[in-house]
């Protein structure tokens, strides 16, 4: 493999116009294409398999035209201080706002709080149910335009006016401001280690590019693959965090090259031969851990995943032949302006070999300290607790976050998640009866406040009714109670022959929590399993690998210690805007494990990888540790810079589940860089000694040479002459 590199690097150095011509030709296109493909339609939330799911699809198929996954909105009203809800002029504002939004666009159905009974018992507080035609995503301006001017007329009449549900829901989006901040960040990290504004800014170039053409390639094929907006979250801030570190890689590599006296065109080669296989074999790991999120039976996590994973090919892509080709065009300009003036540099002491020589003379110290640390870091993850957010999560400031604080009030917190209770009569001998005996024994379950009578469709054969919980959407009390009515649902269709299905958006999120759980382990077998295989083959060792992956255990594990503290405990959570906290969100786990194990190898290969070349090459054991931190140390400190101030930037965006997947991963990128893969990864390396690099010789047959150490390239030919393009100094 370092051959082949080498002469592809060598090659899109000499060819550095007609290499960049195509990768522009190539963003050009599809970005002309992106701009003309049709939307994307919106890839909803559907959840295969759990019961939740089966009871909104049979919903949707036994009540024709009921849009059950159509927005929603839920007008709350309060009377002002001392005043009823019920007086008449308050009445009549009311029903005024109401009807204004019965004729508004995509509506489907609004009705008064007092037709439909859902007046407070105090008389203060009263809501409106506001049904649309359309998805949320899908609502147009002017629908949402509508409702939020009929909200202002109700207050225009002396009400306090809230509107909650999903209608005004916003998607989640990682743009703006939070990219400037994590470039502007990079920026300062690469100029500070390269010491050249030209070698910092190279990098920045390659990643925007990269991750331009992923997202025009998500835009363009959105329509046909049924690739949303929100599929291309996570595959713009991986394609922007992996873009910068894989050109730092073969930047910091081609200076070194050059360092040590060769030509600007044989430092190219090499640089793509060496670190340009740490590149190849980091994004194989990255892909693997991405395209794994197929396996846990979400297809929005499945379309996020993929879309992510083929960013991330194009940025490593883009790093093995666009960044030399730069280099070309840069020459020996690349250099700090000091270094430019003698061509071999000499071998000194920096920060990172004096790093690792203070954990060569302390090893077992030094393990202890680090596996003590992020164990310690980790014990709030024990006390996890999974969900998804809703308007309880949301800012004091949003109109949703105060619907729910006042209907919470008025009517208790149930009521801002009731339960949907689907009763299928179909076949039974007397539909009524049948409905009827279901809605008494839910009625009489403990934490149920009310149970409406149940309604059936126009065929007859399905009812639909609502029970209320004591508790709020989030409260294990809730979980509790899904499960006791699901739990009836056999003695009931023995009694009656009627199948109870619980749904609605708090049973949906409660069987999305539960089925990321339980495809937690599955994933972490299959992940894992899958990136030790591909370790062994580059590292040709059986505890490298096995480190690597316990080491990531430990990262991710004091990574979701972090959330939890935050996000569930609240400490500090005011310093980063968390106003309430609640369960984490049930992707987090999953999500942190797919991303970060894709992140962590990035650094284990590129650092271990200069400690085998230095072994491979004649060193002894803690030569090669000494000798690959002193090359690599700071560049994977950078790249760790570089990925926190990314994810980071992601903490300031008002959206919950933004904020806490910007926390979470610039946490685990954190603990993995400089705990695990600074720290412990040295130590562990320093007392297994030449053992590190064991490989049984049955196995050490079976494994293919792929070379990743450039080996090969010690003894490669004598550079040609000179290219005909002149190369910048």
């Amino acid at each position: 493999m370092a051959t082949f590199l080498y002469r592809l690097g060598r090659w899109a150095f000499v060819r550095r116009r007609l290499v960049t011509l195509l990768w522009v030709a190539v963003l050009a296109v599809c970005g002309v294409l992106a701009a003309k493909a049709p939307a994307a339609p919106d890839d909803g939330f559907a959840m295969p398999g759990t019961e939740a799911q089966k009871a909104f699809d049979l919903m949707n198929e036994r009540f024709p035209g009921g849009h059950a996954d159509g927005a929603s909105a839920r007008l709350v009203f309060v009377a002002p201080s001392g005043q009823k809800i019920t007086a008449e002029p308050n009445q009549q504002a009311v029903e005024r706002t109401v009807a204004e939004l019965a004729h508004a666009d995509e509506v489907s159905g609004a009705v008064s709080p007092f037709k439909a009974n859902t007046v407070s018992k105090d008389g203060t507080t009263a809501y409106a149910t506001v049904s649309y035609s359309v998805k949320a995503g899908e609502l147009s301006k002017g629908a949402t335009d509508a409702l939020e001017q009929a909200a202002q007329h109700g207050r225009d009449a002396g009400l306090k006016v809230e509107v909650g549900g999903n209608a005004l829901m916003a998607k989640p989006e990682a743009g703006g401001s939070s990219e400037m901040i994590g470039m502007a960040l990079s920026a300062v990290v690469l100029v500070i280690t390269f010491g050249s504004l030209v070698a910092a800014g190279l990098p920045l170039l390659t990643a925007v590019i990269g991750v331009g053409l992923g997202m025009a390639l998500i835009t363009g094929l959105g329509s046909t693959l049924g690739l949303s907006s929100t599929t291309s979250t996570l595959a713009m801030m991986l394609g922007l965090a992996v873009g910068i570190d894989y050109a730092v890689f073969i930047v910091s590599r081609y200076r070194a090259e050059l360092a040590e006296g060769r030509t600007p065109q044989e430092a190219a080669g090499r640089a793509v031969g060496t670190a340009g296989s740490a590149v190849v074999f980091a994004g194989l790991t990255v892909v693997i851990a991405l395209a794994g999120l197929s396996v846990v039976g979400i297809p929005m996590l499945a379309k996020m995943g993929m879309a992510a994973a083929g960013t991330v090919v194009i940025a490593v892509l883009v790093a093995l032949t666009l960044v030399p080709a730069l280099l070309g065009f840069i020459g020996r300009r690349v250099l700090p302006r000091k270094a430019r003036k003698g061509a071999v540099q000499p071998k000194k002491e920096n920060g990172g070999s004096r790093w690792a020589k203070f954990v060569l003379r302390r090893p077992l110290a030094v393990l202890l300290g680090g596996v003590i640390g992020l164990g310690v870091l980790a014990a709030p993850a024990l006390d996890l607790r999974l969900g998804l957010p809703g308007d309880e999560s949301k800012p004091t400031s949003t109109t949703q976050r105060r619907a729910y604080d006042l209907l919470s009030e008025g009517f208790g917190p149930g009521f801002n998640g009731p339960l949907t209770v689907m009763v299928d009569v179909k076949g039974t001998p007397d539909p009524k009866a049948a409905a009827s005996e279901v809605a008494k024994t839910v009625s009489a379950l403990p934490g149920v406040v009310s149970v409406t009578p149940p309604m059936f469709n126009k065929a007859g054969d399905t009812a639909l009714l609502n029970a209320v919980p004591s508790t709020g959407p989030s409260a294990a009390e809730t979980k509790d109670l899904v499960q006791a009515i699901r739990g009836h649902a056999a003695g009931l269709k023995t009694a009656t022959g009627a199948t109870v299905l619980v749904s609605g958006t708090t049973a949906m999120n409660i069987d999305v929590s539960q089925k990321l759980t339980d495809a937690l382990v599955p994933y972490l077998a299959v992940v894992v399993g899958l990136a030790v295989v591909l370790l062994l083959v580059v590292f040709r060792s059986v505890l490298v690998p096995l480190k690597a992956a316990l080491g990531f255990l430990l990262s991710v594990a004091a990574a979701l210690g972090a959330v939890v503290a935050v996000f569930q405990w609240g400490w500090l959570a005011n310093l980063i805007g968390v106003e309430q906290t609640g369960p984490v969100m049930s992707m987090m786990p999953i999500f942190m494990v797919g991303v970060v194990f894709g992140l962590a190898m990035d650094y284990e290969v590129f650092l271990v990888t200069r400690i085998r070349e230095g072994f491979v090459h004649g060193e002894r054991p803690d030569q090669a540790i000494v000798t690959g931190f002193r090359h690599n140390a700071r560049v994977v400190t950078a790249a760790a810079f570089i990925m926190i101030a990314v994810f980071a930037g992601f903490i300031g965006m008002g959206e919950p589940m933004i904020k806490m997947m910007g926390l979470g991963l610039a946490a685990a990128v954190a603990f993995d860089a400089f705990v695990v893969r600074m720290t412990i990864v040295p130590a562990v390396l320093a007392l297994l000694g030449r053992h590190a690099w064991w490989l049984p010789r049955w196995l050490d047959r079976l494994v293919p040479d792929i070379d990743v150490e450039g080996s090969k390239l010690q003894t490669a030919a004598p550079e040609p002459a000179p290219v005909r393009e002149s190369v910048g100094v």
